[in-house]
């Protein structure tokens, strides 16, 4: 029987090469290299921002480069839907590209809503590619409370709710 040496550290060494090996594929084919991945332009989404102001939603999103004409921002009570396209910009032949790490081509990006919107009220501008969306919330929305009853059975709440405020809650003791 022949024994075969054990050497732990020579293994760790090729598992760390093959996996920084997978990380910059992964980060190559991500920034569009062509060497790599099969379509110079891979899909990109913009980074967002929500902030709630109290009676208002502040949308902000991360599009350098993409002009107004080339934006579709559709807006429901619930959620935010935003589509376009950043588009390459064609140069001269003697400006060759050395490297280049701009994302091109088409982006869909769907924000869900915390609360409900008046989507007939939106506000958006566009300025130094952020794009700023006022959402005014719902007037039932703004103001809205719950109240939680601690220590009181389903009957009795439900006729506090109902308006029966004499009604006294049943406790039981186990």
């Amino acid at each position: 029987m022949a024994f075969i040496r054990w050497e732990p550290f020579r293994e760790m060494e090729i598992l760390r090469r093959q996996m920084d090996q997978v990380f910059s594929e992964l980060t190559a084919a991500e920034r569009g290299n062509s060497e790599i991945s099969p379509s110079p332009r891979t899909a990109w989404v913009p980074a967002v921002e929500l902030s709630d102001n109290g009676s208002e939603l502040l949308l902000r999103v991360e599009i350098p480069g993409v002009e107004g004409k080339d934006l579709d921002v559709q807006v429901t009570q619930d959620a935010v839907s935003i589509a376009g396209q950043h588009r390459y910009e064609k140069h001269s032949e003697s400006n060759a590209k050395v490297h280049c790490e701009f994302r091109y081509g088409n982006f869909t990006r769907v924000i869900a809503l915390p609360t409900k919107v008046q989507n007939q009220q939106v506000k958006a501008d566009l300025k130094d590619g952020i794009l700023i969306l006022t959402l005014p919330k719902l007037e039932q929305e703004q103001s809205k409370v719950f109240k939680v009853n601690l220590g009181q059975s389903q009957s009795a709440t439900a006729s506090i709710e109902a308006g029966d405020v004499n009604t006294q809650p049943n406790i039981t003791s186990q």
